[in-house]
């Protein structure tokens, strides 16, 4: 099943409102771990890593270090940026897929770590597009006066769930976490669009099997491996770059907007093939789209966050930038989203 969310409209009401965002934060773990790292681990190298995903490093939490550890951090750097006090904020919405536990929500940790003492908590999970969904979401409680200050975060201990021995999966993920920090504002700054979709029969093709209510945690889960990621990695990168160009173009056009009005894409950050392909279906020149995959791998849901963050503190991104977000992740999930910053 295919779905398709419609922006809503600016000023069409009395209670509707324009929403952007007012701060970014990014915390990636201090640990590094290199191509030439997993070279002593699985049977690679640089040249094939770099060859297949762009990727050259990937940080790696702590065993200590949980998914709200991170979120916490990043959290605390868009507040301050934004010039927030946790206690102003009335919403937190994770995105993982790494949850601390099954419950209580990885959100609620974060609030506890952060002070947020007022706000409403919950996860949301779409994988690698939950980024995205968890925004649209936010938007839709602010511009509806249900929420005043909304807190984001793409949050993922993705190291928890690859499976080392695996050479084709174990090279593309990492750890790390993005936040942003939503409030309302006069148009015509703000979300201008945002399109998202899904196809559930597309579900085998990116997954974590074992552990859920159909495949309960058991020593046979456990043998067969089914506690970490899975992929089809040829049919994955078809239907992502298919999803994701058509998300960004239909976000473009429901925004009234074209590519020559877009300073910057920020896309997630999967692989660099994918990520090309992307470019090339787009149209867009390379200095328009903003990567650091080579850097921090895939991290899921906090690769758009970080990657944003990375780009507004580099000055990649303006105030009144028009920036065009997209993503795509298991499920199958995509979205895309369109703002003025």
């Amino acid at each position: 099943m295919k779905t398709q969310a419609q922006p809503a409209a600016e000023g069409s009401s009395g209670t509707a409102k324009s929403v952007t965002i007012v701060g970014t934060g990014s915390y990636v773990p201090e640990r590094v771990l290199t191509n030439a790292d997993l070279e002593k681990m699985v049977d690679t190298t640089d040249e094939w890593i770099v060859t297949r995903s762009g990727i050259r490093e990937r940080h790696i939490a702590r065993e200590d270090e949980a998914t709200s550890d991170m979120a916490a951090e990043a959290s605390r750097r868009a507040l301050a940026q934004a010039g927030v006090s946790a206690e102003d904020v009335d919403l937190i919405i994770v995105a993982t897929v790494t949850p601390d536990m099954v419950f209580p929500n990885t959100a609620c940790f974060v609030q506890n770590l952060i002070g947020a003492r007022n706000a409403t908590c919950f996860d949301l999970e779409a994988a690698c597009s939950g980024f995205l969904y968890a925004m649209h979401v936010a938007s839709q409680f602010i511009r509806t006066g249900a929420a005043r200050t909304a807190l984001v975060i793409g949050a993922e201990k993705l190291s928890c769930v690859t499976d080392w021995q695996d050479r084709a999966t174990c090279v593309l993920f990492g750890d790390g976490a993005g936040a942003v920090v939503l409030q309302a504002c006069e148009a015509p700054r703000g979300f201008l669009a945002t399109v998202t979709g899904s196809d559930g029969a597309l579900t085998d093709l990116l997954k974590i099997p074992g552990g859920g209510s159909r495949s309960p945690t058991s020593v046979e889960t456990i043998e067969k491996r089914m506690h970490y990621m899975q992929m089809v990695g040829k049919e994955v990168f078809k239907n992502a770059v298919r999803s994701m160009g058509d998300a960004a173009r239909n976000a473009l056009e429901q925004s009234g907007l074209t590519l020559d009005d877009v300073a910057c894409v920020v896309p997630h950050q999967a692989n660099i093939r994918i990520v090309d392909a992307i470019r090339e279906r787009l149209g867009v020149p390379p200095e328009k789209f903003y990567v650091n995959l080579e850097r921090f791998g895939n991290m899921s849901a906090a690769s758009i966050p970080v990657a944003l963050d990375e780009a507004v503190r580099a000055g990649r991104i303006k105030k009144g930038d028009v920036v065009v977000m997209v993503a795509f992740g298991g499920g199958f999930t995509w979205g895309s989203s369109v703002i003025r910053m």
